[in-house]
This record gives C-alpha cells, structure tokens and sequence, in this order.
C-alpha cells in the first residue's frame, strides 16, 4: 500500500478561503483506501471550529532547529487521518492568512515543520502531495536540507499549482533569512529567475517560492488540461512560464471535481425544494421563487435570472460585468451576486443593487447555505474570468441544472461545451475574446434560448446535469500518477 501525504494552507471542513480547500478536502475520499494511505497535514488555525479542536489528539511537541516550538496534533474524521501542525504564534490569528510579508514566514516554518515531524509521528510517506506555493518550500527542504538523513531519501514528491498568480514572492534576501536554505537553492533558474537584472545583486533578485517547488518537486500538476498549456506561455505564466516550459515533460493538467455528496440538488438540504435531472424544470422554479423572496427581488417565473458566486477580484472578469450591467437589467434580466474581494467590485455590486433594486441583489458576504441556494434557484451562471485554472463554480452549476456562461479560457474550456442549437449539443455558453460586447452576445444568446425555446433549454440542463463532474475520473488519473512515482 503507497503512503501520500497532502500538505496544503487549508482543507474542508476545517478551513476555507476558496477552492484549494474543496479539493485537498475531497480528492483523498475519491481514492482507493486499499491501494492508498492517503493522510493530510495542514496548520493547526486558531480559526478552525473548537468542535474540531476539541477532539484533536496531541501526538508531540518538539523544538525545530533547538528554538522553535512546534505541535503535532491529529484528527481522524471519515476515515481520514488529518495532522496539524500546532504553533501559536504562526497560526493563532483568527483568519488563515495575513499579508504576504508575514505569510512567507509562516509557511517556510510550516513547510520545514512538516518534515521535521514525520519521523516522530511513525508516518513515512512514499509520494508527498504539495498544494500551492504554501508548501511549496517542502520538495525544497527535502531535496536539500533533509537529504542528509536516510529516512527522507527515495521520499517523492508532486507540485499541484492551483492558481500560479500566487507564488509567494519577495526578495532572496528575506526568502533565504526566514528559510535558512542553502544559497544553491537561490542561483539562476532555481527559485531565483535566470532572466533577471545582474546589477541590482544576489540578495535583491527576485525570488519566488513557487519556483522552488517546481523546480525540485519530481512531478508538477496543474488543475486543468488547457491550463497546463496555458501557463507555459507568458501571457498566462505569471513569470515562470520559463521554468514550466523547461519541466513540461513532467507537467500535466488534470482537472478539479466536486464532491457529489455535497453538491447534490436532490438530498441537498441547504434548498428549499429538492430536484433532480428528470424534474429539473418544476424544481428549479419553486427555488428560483423562493430565492427572489428570500432577497427581496420581484417575484416572477419568467425574469433570466444571472448568478454570480466568486471571489470578486479583477481575475473573475467582474470588469466586463460593469460594462454591461445597464443594458442586462434595460433588458429585464436579473442578477444575484455572493462573494467578497477588491473594494471596487464590492461597490460596484451594491450600486446596482441600489439603482435596480428589484433586479439586482449583491450579498457581499460568504454564506455556503446561501451559495447552495442560488445555484439551486438561478437559470444561469456567469464565469467570464479573465483566466481560470480550473474553476468549480461551473462544475457545481452543470450539476444543479444551471447554465454556465463562461469566458473560454483553463478549466473552463475544458468543461463547458458551446451550444451547438444545429447539432442540439452542448451543456452551456461560452465566448472566446475578452470583451465585454461578447459576453453581452453570449447572455443574449442564451436569454433568446431561454425565452423562446425551453424544449431546448432544458436539453442543456439535462446534458450538464447528466455529466459526472465528480472526482472519480480525476481520482483515477491521479492514481495512475502515484502509481509511477
């Protein structure tokens, strides 16, 4: 039986931020446990409920490098071993992450603490799973630093980067300061740029801890086919595209799932009315109603009613939303927004909410019963991003029997198929060019289908909801990986 230890900054259910904890969450139920001993080590975050704190069991505590403290604690919850890492000081604030400055410390300590604690902890793994520039320093570690011990060698590692903007970027000196790397780990083409400029000198390079889990890690993921390809190129490649193109080889892009025991529109208590794919129809109106009451939109069967539910950052495409948002509620179409982000966004959503009061509702909150509610209860979905690894928002839509609308870009393109009303196929809407009059043709498209011909509306409901977006394809590809490493 392989050993694979997940590392990452977050994991449902204990702590969320966005969609990395949905799949560190979900992916190690989807995997066969008697070929598989899949645990996961995550920090111990003063954030996470006391229901599960208070059921956590200490297994040891000792000084890192004879100074630092560090606890390891554990939790088995569904069969899943998980560990925390436990220290006070780098994760007893009340929200996981602070700013960058501060969180390049936090995570080179966390991602040096999760070796240094395998030996004692009697769990020597045969692959360690790395999620996100967060643990990005541990391939580093122990391709270097820890290889001087025999319990760490032959231990692999995979690279799984599910949104490269991030890498945990600063200075070399800082990085090499709160790291305590070795100066190699720091040369051209290794965490450091090999394009950057000579006179500015060694410990003022640019230096990013992404690269550095790139570079040592045996294989690099990525969390969509297209956006493996993507990334490669400098348009998407945030500045590492030179080191992606060298590691290609070892590059794959598999794409995310969802977990169908909480995305299930016909057991899905968070909803009003239960549904499935064979009365989607009558389901999704009685949700649709219930929503508009609920947030105090007019009630009416028949109003297009948009969803959006993201991050609202400049990533999510919200720029080509504000461009067009007179003319979408002009043409009686309504739209419902839940997330938070950028300040400028959040503003925007609430103007509206003020100038079209019984079209537009903005909830710039989280609220996972609420998010549940408008997938349920919305006819479309927009996802017009700008760029997307890979993007749940539209897999949970497909499932609920909501239309996705989506920019033609990463995961996106990967899973959202254009209607084709010739060939009646397709399970959504998407556009190619990043402006703001295609995605306005698209919704019109859509809209025009919607009003006119609702046999056909409903065949693209029942095609998405018939798919399986879940994790047992991607499951499967991640086994064959662990299997040749």
């Amino acid at each position: 039986m392989k050993k694979i230890l997940f590392v990452a900054s977050e994991c449902v259910p204990f702590v969320k931020t966005g969609g990395l904890a949905d799949v560190v969450g979900s992916l190690p139920k989807y995997l066969d446990r008697t070929r598989y001993d899949v645990r996961v080590i995550l920090p111990n975050y003063h954030s996470i409920r006391d229901s599960y704190r208070k059921e956590e069991r200490v297994l040891y505590y000792f000084q890192m490098d004879d100074r630092v403290y560090v606890g390891v604690h554990e939790l088995v919850l569904d069969g899943i071993v998980y560990y925390f890492i436990d220290n006070e000081r780098y994760f007893g604030g009340y929200v996981p992450y602070y700013d960058m400055f501060q969180d390049l410390e936090r995570f080179a300590y966390f991602s040096k603490a999760v070796l240094s604690c395998l030996p004692l902890i009697g769990f020597r793994p045969d692959i360690i799973h790395c999620h996100d520039w967060q643990s990005s320093l541990v391939p580093v570690y122990l391709n270097t630093v820890f290889q001087g011990d025999p319990f760490f060698r032959g231990i692999r590692t995979i690279m799984t980067i599910h949104n490269l903007r991030f890498q945990g970027n600063w200075d070399v000196g800082h990085i090499r300061w709160i790291s305590g790397l070795p100066d190699e780990c720091f040369m051209p083409g290794r965490m450091v740029s090999p394009f950057q400029d000579r006179n500015v000198g060694f410990d003022g390079w640019n230096c990013s801890m992404l690269r550095g889990g790139i570079v040592y890690s045996d294989y690099v993921t990525t969390v969509s086919r297209t956006y493996a390809q993507e990334m490669q190129s400098p348009a998407f490649g945030e500045g590492l595209d030179d080191i992606l193109n060298w590691r290609s080889d070892r590059l794959l892009g598999i794409v995310n799932g969802i977990d169908y025991d909480i995305w299930n529109p016909a057991c899905d208590d968070a909803i009003p009315v239960r549904y499935g794919i064979d009365d989607v129809s009558a389901g999704k109106t009685a949700n649709k109603r219930a929503l508009q009451h609920e947030l105090g939109l007019k009630p009416d069967d028949g109003t297009f009613t948009l969803g959006i539910v993201s991050r609202l950052t400049d990533q999510k495409g919200l720029d080509l939303v504000d461009r067009i948002m007179d003319k979408l509620c002009f043409r009686g179409i309504g739209l419902i927004v839940l997330g938070t982000g950028d300040r400028h966004f959040e503003n925007m959503f609430r103007y509206y909410q003020d100038k079209f009061p019984c079209q537009v509702s903005a909830r710039i909150m989280y609220s996972d019963d609420l998010a549940h509610r408008i997938y349920a209860g919305v006819d479309a979905l927009l996802v017009p991003s700008a760029f997307e690894p890979c993007g749940l928002t539209q897999l949970i839509a497909l499932r609920y029997g909501t239309v996705p609308i989506v920019h033609e870009v990463g995961g996106l393109k990967d899973t959202v198929e254009p209607y084709n009303e010739y060939e009646e196929r397709g399970n959504g809407f998407s556009f190619a060019g990043y402006t703001s009059w295609e995605l306005l043709d698209r919704i019109d498209h859509a809209h025009s289908v919607y009003r006119d011909r609702p046999d056909s509306w409903l065949k693209i409901q029942k095609r998405g909801m018939s798919e399986d977006n879940s994790w047992k394809m991607s499951g499967a590809e991640y086994q064959d990986l662990y299997d040749i490493l």
